[in-house]
């Protein structure tokens, strides 16, 4: 099993991971994870852990990581907007279809009001982007 397993884990947090360094090379044989650095997806900042010196290859191994997981993070944005569009059809089919009176009720307001906000910031970026090619094409 010990050779299986990576190098580094990477602990998943809100804005990034601790990274440790995977030790099986030990008296007893067993999994020790000593803790290197944090990493901020956001920022991109990586802190070493403690009095830790991170090395070449622990740098490389988290740019590695913190390539992929941005990646990862900006597909998952992409699939939620394309579920959010399915979402507004189905519920667009269940006022039509299926909703009373006094669950309109309860969400119209609501619902125009993101639909208003979500309207007006579509139209401005759109605007801004036709705007921008106008100018490039000049």
């Amino acid at each position: 099993m010990t050779q299986d397993l990576p190098e580094y884990y990477f602990r998943i947090r809100e804005n990034g991971a601790a990274v440790f360094r995977v030790d099986t090379e030990n008296r007893q044989r067993r999994i020790e994870l000593d803790q290197v650095a944090m990493v901020n997806v956001k920022n991109g900042e990586v802190k070493p852990h403690g009095d830790h010196v991170l090395t070449e290859a622990d740098i490389a191994a988290i740019q590695d990581w913190l390539d992929k997981r941005v990646a990862l993070l900006a597909q998952r944005d992409m699939d939620d907007i394309h579920r959010a569009v399915d979402y507004l059809n189905l519920t667009t089919h269940w006022v039509q279809s299926k909703a009373t009176d006094d669950q309109l009720e309860d969400v119209t307001d609501r619902l125009l009001l993101a639909m208003h906000d979500l309207r007006t910031l579509l139209v401005r970026k759109k605007s801004e982007r036709l705007l921008a090619d106008d100018d490039a094409g000049s």
